[in-house]
This record gives structure tokens, sequence and C-alpha cells, in this order.
């Protein structure tokens, strides 16, 4: 019985090994908390400038202008917030990251990390680039729900490099991003959802479930 026990531990040290040489296990709950966070200011800021509520109906027709102004100043301002929303998220979540990874006594740069980033890599750089597109034809509120389905499309690549809790948030992401095609003129408060609440209740529970107790 005591050699049952001695094996079944050996083995379970074994897969841990494993899992994190193949596996980036260092994500912070807290990342997700924080660009949540930024994601809702971003989406109250964008409220002001096209003077409408989240439960509000936006203008989807390609022609005219918005409450906010004519197209183009409407797509400047997206792509200038869009900006700043990233940087700031990607900034925050370095720094909780980066934290957590230091406390485990982990380096952050590593295979396992670099996989993570190239499987995301892949789908955000086509879905930016097809918004830009987007945007580039005036159709401002499709982009609104692709965001939402390349960006679930690369958790679900990436969900294969890091805790499998990702893959979850990521069907929830193209869920939401899917129903917000069938749902036009309240593309607005479906990003805020997705980007904004989804990410916040996602980094409280992966917080509480591998943080917390280690803290």
């Amino acid at each position: 019985m005591h050699e049952s026990r001695e094996h079944l531990q050996t083995l379970t040290e074994i897969r841990s090994l494993m899992e994190r040489s193949s596996k980036f296990l260092s994500l912070s709950g807290l990342s997700g908390v924080s660009a949540g966070v930024i994601a809702l200011a971003g989406a109250v800021i964008v409220s002001f400038r096209l003077q409408t509520g989240f439960f509000t109906a936006l203008q989807t027709s390609p022609q005219g202008s918005y409450a906010g102004g004519n197209h183009q100043d409407v797509r400047q301002f997206l792509v200038t917030v869009a900006i700043i929303v990233l940087s700031l998220a990607l900034l925050s979540g370095s720094y909780f990251t980066v934290r957590k990874t230091r406390r485990q006594g982990q380096t952050v740069w590593n295979t396992s990390s670099q996989r993570l980033l190239w499987a995301m890599a892949v789908p955000l750089a086509t879905g930016g680039i097809f918004c830009l597109a987007l945007l580039q034809y005036n159709l401002i509120w499709l982009a609104f729900p692709v965001t939402l389905i390349f960006y679930g499309l690369a958790l679900l690549n990436g969900s294969k490099y890091t805790v499998r809790d990702v893959e979850s948030l990521a069907y929830c992401e193209i869920g939401l991003g899917l129903l917000s095609l069938f749902w036009p003129g309240y593309n607005l408060l479906t990003w805020s959802i997705g980007f904004g609440i989804l990410h916040i209740v996602y980094g409280l529970a992966m917080y509480y479930k591998y943080e917390r107790t280690t803290a």
C-alpha cells in the first residue's frame, strides 16, 4: 500500500514536470481582471464619443454619419482607442504574469510561452487586418463582432499551450461574437461583455482557483 502511494506520487510529479515543460502555466488571473477593466473603460469612452448608450442601437448603415461624427472621424477614433486599450491591457497583463512567474521561480520567456504567443499571434494578426479592411469600407458595426470571433479563435488555438480553462473563455468569446453578428446595432454592448465582463469573471475564477491558495 505504501509503495503504491509512492508510485502514484512519482507519476504525479512526472506528469507535473511534463506539463510545465510543454505548457505555459504562469498566466495570472489578475491579468484578465485588469484587461477587463481597461476594456470597459474604453467602451465607456467610445459610448460617449458616439453619443450612444450600451442599450441603444448603433447606426449600421455604411452611408451617412454617426452621431459622434462622420465615418472617417469615427474610424480614426476607434483605431486610436483600440491601440490604447490593447497597449494598456498588454502592459498590465505582462506585469501580473511576470510577477506570478517570478514568485514561482520560473522565467517568462521560454519554449512554452513562445509557442503560446505564436499560436495566438496568427489569428490575432489576421483578425486585426480584417478589421482594418472593414473600417476602410465603413463597415464599422461589423468590426465589433469580428474582434470577438478572432480573439476567441486565438484563445482556442493557444489553449493547447496553457491552462485548459482558456478553452472555455474562447468558446464564450466566439459564441458572443457570432450572436453579435445577428444582433446589429448593439455591438458595443456585446463587445463590452466579451472583452470586459467575461475577462473579469474569468480572471477572478482563475485567481481563486490557482493563485489565492499559493499567494
